[in-house]
């Protein structure tokens, strides 16, 4: 008689433990919860931009990312305004990252330049030098922007009418009173950067005001002021007896 096999035995398979989550994931959920509860002045401008590259690097820590682009550009404005070729290129930034803060910086622009033209006078500057200092305070090249005004005073439209090197924007004069003919404007206010940071204005900056002021009373149009944006704050050549 044959003896019969003996039993198999038999083993439970325990499912393998699920991976821990990521180290920064509890990081992150306090960081949100302290923006909840405190608001954004409860967080540093790196963590304020670390919640900001949340959404475009999901998968890994932003922190040491948010800590880099702040020690190389200087703040947080400064990050927002970086050229996107100089933002692309950090290490673990990337093409999308550059792309999402510019995005954010079109849209604190178009957002303040929308509060400017809700302006009724031009006596009260706070939202135009907001917008101005946005749009133009971190830029590496000087800008020579002019906003045409309607005969009450609202912004009809932001130009661009020079864009140079460091120290030098060029800007005609007749440009300027031909696209503003072109407008129907009754007056101007002109802007231009000093990306050196200084903003008090160069006998050069005297000189092209005067020279626009003169060729736009020829056609009865104001230059309400220009104003110069520096990094750290502006001048206004009608307030300094410049015009």
């Amino acid at each position: 008689m044959v003896a019969p096999p003996p039993p198999r035995k038999t083993t439970t398979t325990r499912p393998a433990p699920e991976p821990a989550a990521p180290h920064y994931h509890d990081h992150r959920a306090r960081l949100r919860k302290r923006f909840a509860e405190a608001g954004p002045d409860a967080l540093a401008d790196y963590e304020l931009l670390e919640l900001l590259l949340f959404r475009t690097i999901p998968r890994r820590d932003t922190k040491p990312l948010a800590k880099l682009l702040i020690e190389r550009f200087g703040d947080l404005a400064a990050v927002l305004a970086a050229d996107p070729a100089r933002l692309a290129e950090m290490p673990g930034a990337g093409e999308a990252v550059a792309l999402d803060l510019k995005v954010l910086q079109a849209t604190l622009e178009r957002v303040s330049r929308a509060e400017a033209k809700r302006k009724t006078h031009v006596g009260d500057w706070s939202k135009l030098v907001a917008y101005c200092r946005i749009a133009m305070q971190h830029a590496t090249r000087e800008q020579f922007r002019v906003l045409f005004l309607d005969v009450k005073n609202q912004i009809i439209a932001d130009e661009v009418q020079g864009e140079g090197g460091h120290d030098h924007a060029p800007v005609y004069p007749r440009e300027v009173l031909r696209r503003a003919i072109e407008l129907r404007a009754a007056a101007l206010i002109l802007v231009h950067n000093h990306p050196s940071g200084d903003p008090r204005p160069s006998n050069a900056d005297v000189e092209i005001t005067r020279e626009i002021v003169v060729a736009a009373s020829t056609i009865g149009l104001k230059v309400h002021d220009h104003l110069v944006i520096g990094k750290h704050g502006q001048a206004s050549l009608k307030a300094l007896g410049l015009m």
